[in-house]
C-alpha cells in the first residue's frame, strides 16, 4: 500500500454502475490514497452526470468530450454543447476523445471527423486531451502533428516503443492500468518497466478494466494503490516513488489539476 497521494487519471465515476454506492466508492478510494480522479465524458448525454459528480465529491476533476464509440449517435450540435461545456465548467482536459480501430462495425471517417472537431475545440480552450487510442496510435498521430494541441494522456496504452516516444515528443504521458497486472500482458508490462519515469501516469478506467486479482469484476479507483505497486515491481523501485513521480507526471500534463 502506497503511503502517497495517488491520481487516477482515468475514472468513470458517473457511470450507472457506481449509482448504488458511489458515495462509498470514493470514500474506499480515499483510504486507498486516492487524493484526485479525473472523470472524462464519453458523450452529450453524461456531460451533466460528470459535473453533478465533481461538484459532489472533493478531488474529482472534469474531462469533457465524444467517445469515438458512440459517435454514431451523435450529432455535429453535440459539438456546440461541448464549448458551452467548457466555457461554463471547471475542466481539466478535453476527454475522452480519439479513434478506436477493434469495435465492429465502425464508421471510421465519423470517427475522424468527431475526432478532429474536438481536437481543434482543445486548442482553441488551451486545454489537454485525453485520447482513446486503441488500435489507432498512428492515425491519432497524424492529427496530433497537424492540429497541436496542450498535450495530454493516451489512456490505456497498448502500443510499440516507437509509437510510445511519439506521443512524448508531443507532450504526452501515457496511461497504464489494470491491464498492465496481468502476467500475459507482456507487451505493456515491458513498456512499464522501461519507458521513462516522466512519461508514465496511473489510471484505472472503473469500472472497466480490472486488475488481474479482481478479473471479472466492477473495477473501482481504490484498486489504483496496488496497480501503482504493480508498477512498482515491474520498476524495482519503492511504490511512494511511483506514487510521487506518477502524481508529478499527472499535474504536469494536466496542469489543472489540484497541485
Amino acid at each position: 500500500m502506497s503511503a502517497a497521494a495517488l491520481i487516477d487519471t482515468h475514472c468513470h465515476l458517473d457511470a450507472a454502475e457506481f449509482d448504488v454506492d458511489r458515495e462509498a466508492v470514493v470514500r474506499a478510494a480515499a483510504s486507498a490514497g486516492v487524493t484526485v480522479m479525473v472523470v472524462p465524458a464519453v458523450e452529450r448525454a453524461n456531460f451533466g452526470a460528470v459535473a453533478s459528480v465533481c461538484r459532489e465529491f472533493a478531488g474529482c476533476m472534469a474531462a469533457y468530450g465524444i467517445h469515438p464509440m458512440v459517435v454514431e449517435r451523435a450529432v455535429e450540435a453535440d459539438l456546440d454543447a461541448l464549448r458551452a461545456t467548457l466555457a461554463r465548467e471547471p475542466a481539466v482536459a478535453v476527454g475522452e476523445i480519439g479513434l478506436d480501430r477493434y469495435v465492429e462495425p465502425r464508421d471510421d471517417a465519423r470517427q475522424e471527423f468527431f475526432f478532429v472537431e474536438q481536437l481543434r475545440i482543445a486548442r482553441d480552450f488551451d486545454l489537454p486531451v485525453i485520447l482513446h487510442v486503441r488500435r489507432a496510435i498512428d492515425p491519432i498521430l497524424k492529427q496530433l502533428r497537424r492540429i497541436k494541441v496542450a498535450g495530454g494522456i493516451a489512456h490505456a496504452f497498448n502500443g510499440s516503443r516507437q509509437q510510445a516516444d511519439e506521443l512524448i515528443k508531443l507532450g504526452f504521458a501515457l496511461g497504464f492500468g489494470g491491464a498492465m497486472t496481468y502476467p500475459r500482458a507482456l507487451r505493456i508490462r515491458e513498456l512499464a518497466a522501461t519507458l521513462p519515469a516522466e512519461a508514465i501516469v496511473l489510471e484505472t478506467d472503473a469500472p472497466d478494466i480490472p486488475p488481474a486479482w479482481h478479473a471479472g469484476g466492477r473495477n473501482a479507483p481504490e484498486q489504483l494503490s496496488r496497480i501503482a505497486g504493480e508498477l512498482a515491481a515491474l520498476r524495482g523501485v519503492a511504490v511512494d516513488d511511483v506514487a510521487a513521480f506518477t502524481a508529478r507526471n499527472a499535474c504536469r500534463v494536466l496542469p489543472r489539476l489540484p497541485h
